[in-house]
Parts: C-alpha cells; sequence; structure tokens
C-alpha cells in the first residue's frame, strides 16, 4: 500500500502516469500482435480486459524489461505485460486511482487497487499461467527488480 510519503515523493512519476492515461486510444495493431505473441490464451483473455490505456502501459513496460533483461522468456515478459492485470478488479478510471492513491484503501475499491499484486497473482495463476509469471505478477522473483525499474 502506498504511504503519502511515496505519493509526495514520486511526483513527477505520478505526474507523467496520469498525462499519458488520458488519450483513450487503443495499443497499435504492431504492439497488439507483440503482446499476443507472449501471452497464453487464457493470459489474453485476462490482458484484453485490461483498459486500453493500461494495455499500453503494459506494453511499454514489457518491451522496456524485454530489452533490459537482454532477451526475456516469454514467461517473463507475460508477467511484464499482466503485472497490472488485478487491476480490472477494482474497476476505477483515471480519477478514481488518483483518489485511491491520494487516500489509501478506504473503500473496497480502493483496496482492490492497492492489492492489485494479490489479486492479479491469483488470477494469472487460476488461468494457468507459468509460475515465472505468477512470481512477476506478485512482485517477486528474480527478474522483479528489473521490471519495477521498467514500470514507468
Amino acid at each position: 500500500m502506498s504511504s503519502l510519503f511515496d505519493v509526495v515523493s514520486t511526483p513527477w512519476h505520478l505526474v507523467r502516469r496520469f498525462v499519458t492515461s488520458l488519450p483513450p486510444m487503443p495499443p497499435t495493431v504492431e504492439d497488439e500482435v507483440w503482446a499476443d505473441d507472449h501471452l497464453l490464451p487464457g493470459e489474453r483473455e485476462l490482458w484484453v480486459r485490461l483498459s486500453n490505456r493500461d494495455r499500453r502501459h503494459s506494453i511499454g513496460v514489457a518491451q522496456r524489461f524485454d530489452d533490459a533483461r537482454g532477451g526475456a522468456s516469454r514467461a517473463e515478459i507475460a508477467g511484464a505485460l499482466l503485472h497490472d492485470v488485478g487491476k480490472i478488479e477494482c474497476d476505477l478510471g483515471t480519477f478514481g486511482r488518483v483518489a485511491a492513491t491520494l487516500v489509501g484503501g478506504r473503500t473496497e475499491r480502493f483496496r482492490a487497487y492497492h492489492d492489485h499484486e494479490e489479486i492479479g497473482a491469483r488470477l494469472v495463476a487460476e488461468c494457468g499461467s507459468d509460475p515465472v509469471t505468477t512470481e512477476l505478477v506478485a512482485e517477486a522473483g528474480p527478474a522483479f527488480p528489473q521490471l519495477k525499474a521498467c514500470d514507468y
């Protein structure tokens, strides 16, 4: 869960995430094809439930992660693509997420937003993902520090 210190200490990151989350356009066809090449059928079903904004973000994170790893495995790239998939259960738009970030888990949906890693790990495990994928979505494992560094 984010503390007020975390929010205040990363204002430019938050401002950039907010501004880039506003345009509603979907990922490019090329980016969608790239993502499809790295997702199992059940993972793809989860991934397409993300908003256009979240899918664009996840592709950017996954591509930076693949570059940083020097050729990540399919399971690792799937973990990067699905790192925010737990947010589908909070059903918050951009402004709701801003509010949840600022006030914490005061409502059920805000708590789901703050617990999206645990929720996402459960979802990907249930759809048959590789344990490496599940581990990354849960913010764990040896590749997680690189994924975290690429998540901007």
